[in-house]
């Protein structure tokens, strides 16, 4: 029996043991968790023989926080304080976040008067407490590294670029060839009627419904609702333009183009899609395993989905990679010639709690990752991160970050991020579920998208 067809029993016997398990009021843990005691696990080896960091010996024996809020990443988080405790003598504990969002999480630390010293946030989060809780890092050696994918606000860096995420349509290259008989080069496909009539060549060589679309309501209220905002021009300040244009009201959803572009490729996505009998009731991790199978072709996702189709049986020398979401039928349009490709997560330090001590080992830290020789591969290796840092010579290992990486290596990414209230996926995320299922058309969710924007400060 093939692996890719055992990793479809298995995952039909995890599904009968999750009911199981509910019946009984058990917690249940899926293979795609990531710290699956019974998996094994796979580590790159790490070369400590080279270390030119200069350290500070005055911070050793120094005690720091880390809050993390990625949680794929907490054993190599800790295995990368380990390393830098043996360097430095700094003793770095890593506290992970599992129920709540980072914010909630960071506001309880902050009023128990115990917050880390430093945090993985997201973006929003940075905006939201940098100017009265975080360290002014503008100064910073690694600012110079991360050109394009640094946070200002008022003119100052408060946080650190920890990773580079990006999103588009994944394709399963080796399925499509083996479908239609022939080499398929993404790069033929540059506009939405030349990307559905290829969906319909698929159809036709019996690749029923190749296209899978996730239910979660972040990956519709945030991965494929904001590139309304995203798309505005490909930059953060146009992003920022449309939301505030659309809380004043002076933009109109309804004759705004990338709104009605927006809706065509999902309309699209959603009339291919391989659980289009019943949307909502998709499985995430049986699409996984419809993709590495072959039952699909598509999976509009990110590069974070690779975990999941690694569980399904995929091979990092496997040929995945990602098309743009195409909105239009403008071939010089950059929204069909780039994926969205941007920093998901920020590290701010904390200047309210911590000591100079603890501050100083905090950055001691961040330009340890930048700067040290060991740093530098095990956040690529050890986190299977995209570094953002323009001198860390190490590529990803897995074939969805590689195509990522070397999109924004080769001006085929934009980085555009949009500051969303914490609720927006939660709230409009629900919307989308009802527009995926048929509940309701353009104008009503359009109308749903003003209202809660009308609702904002």
């Amino acid at each position: 029996m093939g692996k890719k067809a055992m990793a479809r029993i298995v995952s039909v016997m995890l599904i009968i043991a999750l009911m199981m398990t509910m019946l009984t009021g058990c917690r249940f843990g899926f293979a795609s968790d990531p710290d699956d005691p019974n998996e094994e696990e796979k580590k790159e080896p790490i070369d400590t023989s080279t270390d030119t960091f200069e350290y500070d010996s005055s911070l050793n024996g120094t005690n720091i926080t880390l809050l993390n809020t990625k949680a794929e990443i907490q054993v190599a988080l800790e295995e990368m304080g380990a390393e830098y405790e043996k360097k430095s003598g700094v003793h770095v504990e890593v506290m992970p976040v599992s129920d709540d969002s980072p914010y909630t999480k960071m506001i309880s630390l902050y009023n128990s008067g115990n917050p880390p010293t430093i945090a993985i946030l997201d973006t929003t989060d940075v905006i939201a407490l940098a100017k009265e809780k975080g360290v002014d890092m503008s100064e910073e050696k690694w600012v110079a590294e991360a050109e394009g994918y640094l946070t200002k606000i008022d003119g100052k860096i408060y946080s650190f670029p920890l990773c580079i995420e990006g999103r588009g349509i994944i394709y399963n290259k080796t399925v499509i060839e083996k479908a239609l008989g022939e080499t398929f080069d993404p790069a033929s496909i540059t506009t939405l009627d030349e990307f559905k009539a290829f969906l319909d060549r698929l159809v036709e060589k019996g690749i029923e419904k190749p296209v899978s679309m996730a239910k979660e309501d972040w990956s519709l209220g945030a991965h494929h609702l904001q590139y309304i905002y995203e798309t505005y021009d490909g930059t953060s300040e146009g992003a920022q333009k449309v939301v505030e244009e659309i809380k004043a009201g002076t933009l109109d959803l309804s004759t705004y183009n990338r709104m009605s572009e927006f809706l065509d490729i999902f309309d699209v996505l959603k009339e291919y899609n391989v659980a289009k009998g019943d949307p909502l009731g998709a499985d995430y991790d049986e699409m996984a395993i419809d993709l590495a199978d072959g039952k699909t072709a598509f999976w509009f996702n990110g590069n974070w989905a690779w975990p999941n189709l690694a569980e399904a049986g995929a091979e990092e020398t496997d040929e995945y990679g990602f098309l743009p979401y195409f909105m239009n039928n403008d071939k010089d349009d950059f929204v069909n010639q780039m994926i969205q490709g941007a920093p998901s997560k920020q590290v701010m330090v904390d200047r309210q709690i911590a000591t100079e001590k603890e501050q100083a080992a905090g950055r001691q830290f961040l330009n340890w990752i930048v700067f040290s020789e060991i740093g530098q591969q095990m956040l690529v290796k050890t986190c299977n991160i995209i570094p953002p840092f323009q001198n860390n010579p190490y590529e990803p290992s897995d074939p969805l970050s590689r195509d990522i990486y070397e999109k924004v290596h080769t001006q085929k990414a934009f980085s555009a991020s949009v500051i969303v209230p914490n609720d927006h996926w939660a709230v409009l995320g629900a919307a989308m579920q009802k527009y995926l299922a048929g509940r309701s058309d353009r104008k009503e969710l359009m109308k749903s998208i003003q209202e809660y924007w009308n609702e904002q400060e």
